[in-house]
């Protein structure tokens, strides 16, 4: 059974910084793609930035320029590195785990940007 836990959020004031912290382990397969996705007041849960094996790397518009999203150098590792947070930015943070089989969620970090 794959486990994903996230670690790393927190209350951080408008323009401040953090970094969540992701693992993904128990996987008998390789995971190819590990991303972060978010979920605010609305309810709807986006992609936030992801990271494939191979290296190929994607972010939402809403957070290019602000957020990097890099691999750890442990096996299934992934940090999102969130600068010049905005109070838009506030809502639960899941990272995610992608093999050819299955897709996996961690249980979610809560971010809250206070203005």
């Amino acid at each position: 059974q794959v486990q994903v836990v996230e670690s790393g959020g927190g209350l951080v004031q408008a323009g401040g910084s953090l970094r969540l912290s992701c693992v993904a382990s128990g996987s008998s397969f390789s995971v190819n793609t590990m991303g972060w996705y978010r979920q605010g007041p609305d309810n709807q849960r986006e992609l936030v930035a992801d990271i494939t094996s191979g290296g190929t790397i994607y972010y939402a518009d809403s957070v290019k320029g602000r957020f990097t999203i890099s691999s750890g150098n442990a096996k299934n590792t992934v940090y999102l590195h969130m600068n010049s947070l905005k109070p838009e930015d506030t809502a639960v943070y899941y990272c995610n785990a992608k093999t050819v089989w299955n897709t996996y969620w961690g249980q979610g970090t809560q971010v809250t940007v206070s203005s």
